[in-house]
């Protein structure tokens, strides 16, 4: 039985250790750029039905109509970015889908068998993290926000016409 999706992956994330070198490793040896850069983010939601506070740095590059996304986690608290321990879990983290309906989504996920890890947001974006336990390491992102689809152009548009200068952009 297949389940089609509705939009393509948008966004792979990945866990760094520090946002600096990731972001100058993607330029140098990828040549992915330009980077906008959000600093302080926080995130309050719950993580394996334990409520959280996650805060981290993110950059936001494109390769073509995908997203790569670096954090880098500045807290110790449970989360889906780092062990027990709270020491992060660097490397390969989720792939990513915009969606409109952020419940629905949730529901549709959850009906073909994925869990909650994380639910989490701020004022301006909602998310939701889904996994299997038959597929460790495997997380499914849901993300939602106003103005989310309109970013995320820009940012693509900002990648296909980048000339190589003013490489990393920080918004907060």
């Amino acid at each position: 039985m297949t389940h089609p999706t509705a939009e393509p992956v948008m966004q792979v994330g990945y866990v760094v250790a520090d946002l600096d070198t990731g972001i100058r490793q993607w330029l140098e040896r990828a040549g992915v750029g330009p980077w906008t850069v959000f600093r302080g983010v926080t995130l309050d939601g719950r993580y394996r039905d334990q409520d959280t506070t996650v805060t981290m740095d993110v950059a936001m590059g494109y390769s073509g109509e995908l997203q790569i996304e670096l954090m880098q986690i500045t807290s110790t608290t449970p989360s889906p970015y780092a062990t027990e321990n709270g020491a992060p879990l660097v490397g390969p983290h989720h792939v990513a889908w915009i969606t409109d309906d952020l419940a629905a989504s949730v529901e549709a996920a959850r009906s073909r068998g994925l869990e909650v890890l994380f639910r989490a947001g701020n004022p301006s974006t909602q998310v939701a993290y889904l996994h299997s336990a038959d597929q460790p390491g495997v997380v499914f992102e849901y993300i939602q926000g106003e103005g989310l689809r309109e970013m995320v152009a820009h940012g693509i548009e900002q990648a296909r016409t980048w000339d190589g200068t003013d490489p990393i952009r920080t918004i907060a």
